[in-house]
C-alpha cells in the first residue's frame, strides 16, 4: 500500500502571485551527490518522474503553515510549496529541514540571513530575543518604531514575530484599540494602524491564524481603518456588517465550512480593499497571505464537492419551474462563484469537479437559465458556460448532439447562445464578443476528438450545419437582400463583423460543410453586398471572407465565383474608393495580386475578360497589367497547344535535365553502333523520335511568322551562307530530310573545313552526336549550332566566346547535313 504520509502536491508561485499546481507525488529527503547536500525529492505518483529536486540550503527560510504546508523561496521571485496529505508527513519532513539547518522543529519558520553587515548579524545572533515594550497606551509610539525598524532585517523580523506570537500580543493590542476608539484617541489609533500593518508584513501563518479568527478579525479591520495618510477613517466594518450579507441559497449544515467561507471572504476583502497596495519591496512580504487565501479556497471547493446533498438540492432548485426568479438568480450567482473557486484546484481535482457538475445536470440547468429575461442572470449563466467550454468543449458538444434528438432547433443550447449573441443590447457588444469566442472554441476542429469508433468532428459539424448555421447567418441574409445593406448603423455593423469573423474561421478550418453551405445558399454574394457599407471595417471583413475563399484555390469555389460574377462588387468598391491610398485599396489589390502570382488561370481569364476596362487605367501598381499578360500567355498556349508542348520539351531538355536521365541517355548513346547510322543522321532521345517532322514544323513555323525576325542582327545573319562570329540568341529552326534532329554547339570556322574533326565529311562525326540536339540551319546554308548547356554551366557559357565544338572529342561531334 502506498505511504500516504509522504504524499504531497507541489506548487509554484507564478508572476501573477497565484499558485500553480505542478503535480502530485511522494516526497523524500536524501543526500544528492550532484548538489553536495541533503535535498528534498518529489517523484510523481503517476510515472515516477522527478517533480522536484531542491537542496535544503542552510540560509533559506522555510515556513510551516496550517500543519500541512511547507513554503520557501528557491530564488528571487520563485516560491515553492509542498502540501501534505497528512500532518505526520509534514512534521517528518519539517524535522529533517530543521535538522539540516540546526533549528528547533518547534519553530514555524527558519532563519534567513541576507543583506546584513557582519556587525548587525553578530548583534542579532548574540541577543537571546527581542523584548517588546509593555502593551500600554503611552508605549504605542515606541512599539510602532520597533516594528518599523525590524522589518528590513529578516532576523529581526523573525524575532519580532516570535515575541508577538509567544506573548499573545495581538489580543492585547486589540484591547488597546477598543480603548483608543472609545476615547477617540486619534494619535493612538494611527500608531495601531502602523503596528498592525507591520504585523501583516511579518508574513507569518501563526499570526494570521490569530488575526483572522472570528473574535479578532473585525477589530483587525478596525485598526486598518485609521490610515494616518487619510483625513477621515474608512468604514470597512460598516460595509462588512451592514452592506455585505452572507446568503445561504442552500443551507450549509457543516459549521466548519460556513466559518471557512466567512473567513475567506473577509481575508480576501482585507487583501483587496483594506491593506494599501504593497510596494515592490513589500509584495513578497505578503506571500503567506496569498497562500492562506488560495488554500482556503481549495478547501472550500473540496468540502462543497463532497457534500452530495448540498449539490443535489442546488441543481434541483435551479431546474425546478416553481423556483421564483430572485431565488434562481441567487443560485446562479452562487454557482458562478463556485466555478470561479474551482480554478484554484489542481488539474485532476478540477476534472472530478466538472464531472460532478456534469452528472448533476449543469448543462440542462444552464439551458433553463439562458431562457430567462433577466440580463444579470443570463450574464452569470454565460460566465458559467464559458468555464465549461474552456475546460471541456467535447462535453458540451456531446450534450447538444444528444439534445438535438429530442428537442426542436429553436430551444437547442447552441442556438440559445447564438440568439443571445445576435440580440446583445450592449452598444459595444461585449457579451456578443464573449459568446462568439465560445462558439469558435466549439467549432474548432483542433480540439475535437477522433477515435476508432467515432469521429467527433464529422458528427458535430454535420449537426451544426444542419441545425444551427441558419440561425447564425440569419442577420447577414436579412440585411443583404438589396445592392446595399438594408441597415447600416454601427451596432448592426459590429454584429455582422462578428458573424463574418466566425464564417471566415469556418472557411479556414471546415472543408465540404462550409463549401456546400456557401454555394447552396449563395452566401458569398450576400457577403459582398457589405463592401458597399459606410463602415470600412465591415467592408474589410467581407473582403477578408472572399480572400480566404480565393486562397483555397478550389475550383468549385472558383466556378461559383465566375458563374455569379462575384468580382463585380469588389471591382465596384475599388473604383468607388478612387485614388485614396487606404486599407480597402490595399486589400483589394492584394487579392488580385494573389490571383496573378499563384497563376489561378480560371480567375485570371474571368477578371480580364469581364473587368479589364475598369482596371486598365490603374498604373500605380503593375498587378492588373501583370494579370493581362498572364491572360495573353494563356490564350497563346490555348491557340497553339502543339507549340506549348514543344516549348515544354525544349524547356525540359535545355534547362531541367535530370542527372539520372542524362546518365541513362549517355549510356544508350555510347552503346549505339556507329555503323548502324547513315551519313546525315543524328542521334536523338527516344521520346523525340516519336515526333514527326510535320507535327513539329507546323507550330514552329507559326511561331516564327509571329516573331517576324524583328531583330536587325538576325536579318544580317540570314543573308550569309556561313558562320561569322557568335550568333544572336534569336534564330530560326529547320530540319534536314531526316526525321531525326540534332542540336550542337556552334562550330568555329576551322571546324567546317573538309577533313576537320567537326566537318560533315570527317569519319565518325555523325555517329557520336549528343542525344538532346537539334540542327539549326538557314535557307542559305549552315548558320550555326546553338548548344543549351545544363543550368550550372549557363553563366560560364555566356562569358566564353569560343565554340564548345572545339573542346569536344571528334567522336562526340555531330554529323551535319550541308
Amino acid at each position: 500500500m502506498t505511504d500516504t504520509r509522504r504524499r504531497v502536491k507541489v506548487y509554484t508561485l507564478n508572476e501573477d502571485r497565484q499558485w500553480d499546481d505542478r503535480g502530485t507525488g511522494h516526497v523524500s529527503s536524501c543526500y544528492v551527490e550532484r548538489l553536495k547536500g541533503t535535498s528534498l525529492l518529489v517523484r510523481a505518483e503517476s510515472d515516477g518522474s522527478l517533480l522536484l529536486e531542491s537542496k535544503i540550503n542552510p540560509n533559506t527560510a522555510y515556513q510551516k503553515q496550517q500543519d500541512t504546508l511547507i513554503v520557501w523561496s528557491e530564488a528571487e521571485n520563485y516560491d515553492l510549496a509542498l502540501s501534505f496529505q497528512e500532518k505526520a508527513g509534514c512534521d517528518e519532513i519539517w524535522e529533517k529541514i530543521c535538522q539540516v539547518q540546526g533549528k528547533d522543529p518547534s519553530v514555524d519558520i527558519t532563519q534567513e540571513v541576507v543583506d546584513e553587515s557582519e556587525e548587525e548579524r553578530f548583534d542579532d545572533m548574540s541577543s537571546p530575543g527581542l523584548e517588546l515594550p509593555p502593551c500600554e497606551l503611552n508605549r504605542l509610539e515606541d512599539l510602532a518604531e520597533l516594528v518599523a525598524s525590524s522589518l528590513p532585517s529578516p532576523l529581526r523580523r523573525e524575532k519580532l514575530a516570535l515575541a508577538v506570537e509567544n506573548e499573545g500580543y495581538i489580543r492585547k493590542l486589540l484591547e488597546l484599540f477598543r480603548v483608543c476608539e472609545d476615547l477617540e484617541n486619534r494619535e493612538g489609533l494611527h500608531h495601531l494602524y502602523e503596528i498592525i500593518k507591520g504585523i501583516f508584513l511579518l508574513n507569518r501563518t501563526a499570526l494570521f491564524e490569530v488575526m483572522f479568527s472570528d473574535e479578532c478579525i473585525m477589530d483587525i479591520i478596525g485598526c486598518l481603518e485609521f490610515d494616518p495618510a487619510l483625513p477621515q477613517p474608512r468604514r470597512h466594518r460598516e460595509f462588512l456588517t451592514k452592506t455585505a450579507r452572507f446568503k445561504e441559497v442552500i443551507p450549509i449544515s457543516d459549521p466548519e465550512l460556513r466559518q471557512k467561507i466567512h473567513q475567506t471572504y473577509r481575508v480576501q476583502y482585507i487583501q483587496d480593499m483594506v491593506l494599501p497596495t504593497p510596494s515592490v519591496f513589500e509584495e513578497n512580504m505578503l506571500s503567506t497571505l496569498h497562500s492562506f487565501i488560495f488554500f482556503n479556497k481549495v478547501e472550500i471547493v473540496g468540502m462543497l464537492q463532497d457534500d452530495e446533498k448540498f449539490l443535489t438540492d442546488l441543481f434541483a432548485q435551479l431546474t425546478d419551474e416553481a423556483t421564483d426568479d430572485d431565488k434562481r438568480q441567487e443560485l446562479v450567482n452562487f454557482l458562478k462563484e463556485f466555478c470561479a473557486f474551482s480554478q484554484t484546484l489542481q488539474p485532476q481535482n478540477r476534472d472530478a469537479f466538472f464531472k460532478t457538475l456534469s452528472n448533476m445536470g449543469i448543462l440542462p440547468a444552464l439551458e433553463v437559465i439562458l431562457g430567462m429575461d433577466d440580463v444579470h442572470v443570463r450574464g452569470a449563466a454565460t460566465d458559467i458556460f464559458s468555464y465549461l467550454v474552456e475546460y471541456n468543449p467535447s462535453m458540451v458538444r456531446e450534450f447538444v448532439m444528444q439534445e438535438s434528438q429530442q428537442n426542436d432547433d429553436d430551444i437547442l443550447l447552441i442556438n440559445l447562445i447564438i440568439e443571445h449573441m445576435i440580440c446583445d443590447t450592449d452598444p459595444e457588444l461585449g457579451g456578443a464578443v464573449q459568446l462568439m469566442g465560445l462558439l469558435r472554441t466549439l467549432l474548432d476542429p483542433e480540439n475535437m476528438l477522433a477515435t476508432a469508433n467515432k469521429t467527433e468532428k464529422t458528427e458535430f459539424l454535420s449537426f451544426f450545419y444542419k441545425h444551427c448555421m441558419h440561425v447564425l447567418s440569419a442577420p447577414l441574409l436579412a440585411n443583404t437582400t438589396e445592392e446595399k445593406p438594408s441597415k447600416d448603423d454601427f451596432q448592426t455593423a459590429q454584429l455582422l463583423a462578428l458573424i463574418l469573423e466566425l464564417l471566415t474561421f469556418c472557411v479556414e478550418h471546415h472543408t465540404y460543410h462550409i463549401k456546400n453551405y456557401i454555394i447552396n445558399k449563395d452566401i458569398l454574394k450576400r457577403v459582398l453586398v457589405l463592401t458597399a457599407s459606410q463602415h470600412a471595417f465591415v467592408a474589410l471583413c467581407a473582403l477578408r471572407f472572399m480572400r480566404r475563399i480565393v486562397g483555397l484555390k478550389d475550383e468549385f469555389y472558383n466556378r461559383y465565383i465566375m458563374r455569379n460574377f462575384l468580382f463585380e462588387p469588389v471591382v465596384k468598391a475599388f473604383r468607388n474608393n478612387g485614388s485614396r491610398y487606404n486599407l480597402l485599396n490595399s486589400a483589394i489589390i492584394e487579392m488580385f495580386e494573389y490571383v496573378r502570382v499563384e497563376d489561378i488561370k480560371s480567375l485570371t481569364a474571368h477578371i480580364v475578360e469581364n473587368y479589364w476596362k475598369s482596371l486598365e487605367d490603374v498604373d500605380y501598381v503593375q498587378t492588373f497589367k501583370g494579370l493581362k499578360l498572364r491572360y495573353e500567355q494563356q490564350r497563346e498556349r490555348q491557340d497553339n497547344p502543339k507549340l506549348d508542348s514543344m516549348r515544354s520539351i525544349l524547356r525540359n531538355h535545355r534547362y531541367r535535365r535530370d542527372a539520372r536521365t542524362l546518365e541513362d541517355e549517355e549510356e544508350m548513346w555510347f552503346n549505339t553502333d556507329e555503323d548502324d547510322l547513315e551519313d546525315g543522321e543524328a542521334v536523338v532521345p527516344p521520346s523525340d523520335k516519336m515526333k514527326s517532322e510535320e507535327d513539329l514544323m507546323e507550330p514552329i513555323s507559326k511561331f516564327m511568322e509571329r516573331k517576324k525576325l524583328k531583330d536587325t542582327e538576325d536579318k544580317e545573319v540570314l543573308g550569309k551562307s556561313g558562320l561569322s562570329g557568335r550568333q544572336n540568341p534569336s534564330f530560326k529552326l529547320s530540319f534536314s530530310g531526316s526525321t531525326k534532329t540534332s542540336l550542337a554547339s556552334p562550330p568555329s570556322s576551322a571546324s567546317l573545313n573538309p577533313g576537320s574533326p567537326g566537318s560533315p565529311g570527317s569519319p565518325g562525326s555523325g555517329a557520336r552526336s549528343s542525344p538532346p540536339t537539334t540542327a539549326v540551319t538557314t535557307k542559305g546554308g549552315l548558320v550555326g549550332l546553338v548548344d543549351y548547356p545544363d543550368d550550372d554551366e549557363e553563366e560560364e557559357e555566356e562569358d566564353d566566346g569560343e565554340s564548345k565544338e572545339d573542346t569536344l572529342p571528334p567522336s562526340k561531334k555531330s554529323k551535319l547535313s550541308s
